[in-house]
Parts: C-alpha cells; sequence; structure tokens
C-alpha cells in the first residue's frame, strides 16, 4: 500500500523529478489507462505540470478522499505539491510498473535533471474514486530504456558541471561535490551560501552537517577496541551498560554485533521526550540515558532488520565505558587524526566554528514564492554517536583512503565491516556502513545522513576505485547528485 501523506520535509528527501511542461502531457496521457486510477494519475501529472498552486488547492479539494485530506492541513498539502513541481517544474510519464482497477504504480523521469521517480496512486473503491493515497519516491531508470552513451572520463566530468550549474541556477542544491579516482579528485566544486543571513558563499572546505554519517566512524571505532582484543562482536550489552542505560532484556539479549548491523529491535532516542526536552540538555553521550534507558527490543535481535539510531548511542557509551576517554576524544584521536580529517568533528552549534554552513529547508507562502528557513532550533547543539557531526567533500575522501589502504583497520577488519550481515537479517547493511552492488561498477559502500536542512553521502566503489562525496545543506540536496554521479559512471567506456 503506497504512503497514505508524506510530510514537506520527508517528501523532498524522496522526490527527484523533473518538467516537461504541460505541452507535452497529451503525450504522457496517452499511455495512461482508463481505469479510475488512471485516471486521476492523468489529472495529477496536469495539475502537477501547471505550477500553479490554486489549481493544487483545487485538486486537493475536489480529488482527496476526506480521510487523506484530515492527516494534514490543507495548506501542507498544497506545500507537497508545490514541493514536487519545486523539484521537478513538472514531470513526463515514461512507463506503468503495475496498475490495476484502484492501485498503479508510474515511472516519471525528470528533465531538468535525468532522474527517475516512481509515483502511486491509490483511490477508493467506490465512485467518484477519490484519491486515498499517494507516495513519491526515487526510483532506477525502467530496464527497457535505451543504454546511456558511451562516455570518456573527460565528457562525464564536462556533463557534471553542466548538470551541477543547473541546479545551482534553480536554487535545488547548495553544498560540496567531489568525485575522485584512486584517492584523486576529478571534480570537486562548492555551490550556493553556507550563511543566508550573511550573504556567505560555501566553499570546498566548508563544514557540512554529517547527519546519520557518523555510524561510520562509531563503527570504525568499535573495530579498532575489537583488533586490540577490549572488546569483541559477540558481547551482550549488559557486558558494558547498566540499568541506568538499558532494560534487563536489552542488557541479556542485545549484543554488539547487533546495534552495528541495526538488527537490535530498539529505536531512536528521537522520540516524544526528545521533542519536549531542551536541546542544551543533551551535550554528552551520558546524557541521552533518560531518552534510552527503558527501551526494549520490538522483536528478537538478530531477527529483522530495523534502523536504529539507539543502537548507535549505545555503542558509543560502549567506547567510553571501554576506553574511559570521551566518545568524541576517541574518535578525533584514533580516527580524524590518523586519516588527516582537519575539517570533522562534533561541532558545538552555540559555540562559533570557523567555516560551518547552516541548513535550510525550502518553504511556501501563501502565494507560492519560497523561502528558506534554518534548522537551528531543530537539530541536537552537538551531535554523537549516531550523527549529527560535521565535516567536508575533502575529509570524507581523506576517510575513503585511509580505510583502503589499511591505515584504520586491519584489511580482514574492515571487510568484515564492509561485508552483509544475512544471519543478522542484514543483507544490505555491514557493520554501520550501507552496501550496494552495481552491475558495471561493483561493491558500492558508504553512509547518507538527512534531516532538516541536511543532506550528505559518501559513496566508496571498492572495485571500480571511485569515490563520490556530495554534502549539503538543503534538506534535499544530495542524494540526487549522488545517483547522477552513479548514472555517469556506468556510461564511461
Amino acid at each position: 500500500m503506497p504512503t497514505r501523506f508524506l510530510k514537506a520535509s520527508a517528501l523532498a528527501v524522496m522526490i527527484m523529478v523533473a518538467a516537461l511542461g504541460f505541452y507535452q502531457y497529451a503525450a504522457a496521457q496517452s499511455a495512461v489507462p482508463a481505469t479510475p486510477a488512471g485516471q486521476k494519475l492523468a489529472l495529477l501529472i496536469q495539475v502537477v505540470n501547471s505550477g500553479d498552486r490554486g489549481r493544487f488547492r483545487a485538486f486537493i479539494q475536489e480529488n482527496y478522499d476526506r480521510e487523506f485530506l484530515a492527516v494534514a492541513p490543507l495548506e501542507e498539502h498544497v506545500n507537497i505539491l508545490t514541493q514536487v513541481y519545486d523539484g521537478s517544474r513538472g514531470v513526463e510519464l515514461k512507463k506503468l510498473e503495475r496498475s490495476s482497477e484502484l492501485s498503479l504504480a508510474a515511472i516519471v523521469q525528470a528533465k531538468l535533471t535525468g532522474g527517475w521517480a516512481e509515483w502511486l496512486v491509490d483511490v477508493e473503491q467506490a465512485p467518484p474514486h477519490k484519491i486515498a493515497g499517494l507516495g513519491f519516491r526515487p526510483s532506477p531508470p525502467p530496464a527497457d530504456q535505451a543504454p546511456a552513451k558511451k562516455i570518456t572520463a573527460a565528457e562525464a566530468v564536462a556533463e557534471l558541471a553542466m548538470h551541477m550549474d543547473k541546479l545551482a541556477a534553480a536554487d535545488l542544491f547548495s553544498g560540496t561535490v567531489l568525485l575522485a579516482k584512486d584517492g584523486h579528485p576529478l571534480y570537486a566544486k562548492a555551490y550556493g551560501l553556507a550563511s543566508k543571513s550573511f550573504d556567505v558563499r560555501n566553499r570546498l572546505d566548508t563544514k557540512f552537517n554529517l547527519g546519520s554519517m557518523n555510524k561510520m566512524f562509531t563503527a570504525v571505532a568499535v573495530a579498532q577496541l575489537v583488533e586490540r582484543g577490549l572488546l569483541f562482536y559477540d558481547d551482550p550489552v549488559g557486558k558494558y551498560l547498566g540499568p541506568n542505560w538499558v532494560t534487563p532484556e536489552t542488557a541479556e539479549k542485545v549484543k554488539v554485533c547487533h546495534l552495528l548491523s541495526h538488527t537490535s529491535g530498539l529505536g531512536s532516542y528521537f522520540n516524544e521526550k526528545f521533542d519536549r526536552s531542551s536541546r542544551l540538555l543533551f551535550r554528552k553521550v551520558d546524557d541521552y540515558q533518560t531518552l534510552v534507558a527503558d527501551d526494549k527490543p520490538a522483536f528478537e535481535p538478530g531477527t529483522k532488520w530495523q534502523y536504529s539510531n539507539t543502537g548507535f548511542l549505545l555503542l558509543g557509551a560502549i567506547i567510553e565505558k571501554v576506553t574511559g576517554h570521551s566518545y568524541f576524544d576517541f574518535v578525533r584521536e584514533n580516527i580524524f587524526q590518523p586519516a588527516g580529517m582537519v575539517n570533522t568533528d562534533s561541532y558545538e552549534m552555540d559555540r562559533p566554528t570557523p567555516n560551518l554552513a547552516i541548513g535550510y529547508e525550502k518553504v511556501f507562502g501563501p502565494d507560492g514564492k519560497p523561502g528558506f528557513r534554518n534548522n537551528i532550533f531543530d537539530h541536537v547543539v552537538k551531535g554523537g554517536p549516531a550523527g549529527g557531526g560535521f565535516s567536508t567533500v575533502e575529509d570524507l575522501l581523506r576517510f575513503d583512503v585511509a580505510l583502503r589502504s589499511n591505515k584504520l583497520l586491519k584489511q580482514e577488519t574492515r571487510e568484515l565491516l564492509m561485508a552483509a550481515k544475512p544471519e543478522l537479517k542484514s543483507p544490505g547493511y555491514g557493520y554501520g556502513f550501507g552496501l550496494s552492488v552495481d552491475e558495471k561498477l561493483g561493491r558500492v559502500v558508504g553512509h547518507s545522513g538527512g534531516f532538516t536542512g541536511i543532506n550528505s553521502n559518501l559513496d566508496m566503489y571498492l572495485d571500480s576505485g571511485y569515490t563520490v562525496a556530495v554534502m549539503s545543506n538543503y534538506s534535499n540536496g544530495a542524494q540526487p547528485v549522488s545517483q547522477k554521479i552513479q548514472d555517469l559512471l556506468r556510461s564511461l567506456i
């Protein structure tokens, strides 16, 4: 069942669509089936391609069912379609993946970015078949699409530069982009503003929020301690953390390997209690104890995959227990400094940090004109083991080089971290690293991070030698760029 509603901030991260304009709508419409779901899709495409908030509002009021409409205020629904248009300027329908009378999934391609997205539509069973659910998410190109022409590395870099200029001109990207081969940059450039209030431009060494990418550093730190014989992957959490941190069930059943692979069954400390609390209360790892001490596994650890910020917070607490040092000092001295990562740390947002980007989310006024709000009051004061630190694309390349050259870990340890864990029901995530395999480029490992005004990503192409680092201070900045670069790499001669 498609997602019934996605808030604007989450939707922005998921949408990668672009416009062809209303004049091309008739051609797209010919591929839409004459079913209730197909008719609503055709109308939705027409309305989104108009870019007219008045038409968005009228369409929503006329075509959303009562339950779907009640999920959020009318203007928030309008803002979602506005964001769809702003990130796309319209869409062209390319293919129907599946279609029935009341439900369908359609693939659209972006003209502005060349990216692909899947639109999902559910309608009510009874006439007039109002919309009961909508979903928008990234998609690979259809299998029957003609392959891209083969290009040289120089041509790929030139195309990337033109693509980024187009995104920056449309104010859809602010941040830094780096593409490297075997540790040597092929393309590196900064776009947009680090501070809109003071008109300060981003630079290559501007520090951007990592979001969840800190989890890679936490996993490497744990692995270093395993290499030193100070802890083991099969150790139960209760060996290191007491009742001030975990329940008896968690202490007994959850192991270090479960925390590292997101198979512990624990949730996220970004919970209701955190939302009601002053951010100033949370600065050290220990400060989060009250948010997680009652968390219990939602399933038997090791039997299911579920992303868990709490799991990596507990790993930070374990690192402190084992080493007798703060988590921040340990990763600084054992990861950042050996790798030469001079602009990476968990900086405190209420203290001045030179050359640090402020995060922004695009918002729309009643007239549809875009503006921005910063994320200073949304995020933590200081990041930690699960995310929220800062880095640069140049430092992320240094991290990649240090890993691949076995400077931070032994080769067998690194390979363990970057390998799937099917025995833990984690085929797409190792220990602190996301995993995928591209048919042409081979193994890809890394991590992404996203939040309001934050979107960063590191892809390490282990077999083909490429590194792609993209950091953005826009909510939806990095992921479409990383995807574009991967598409270009697939086209190389």
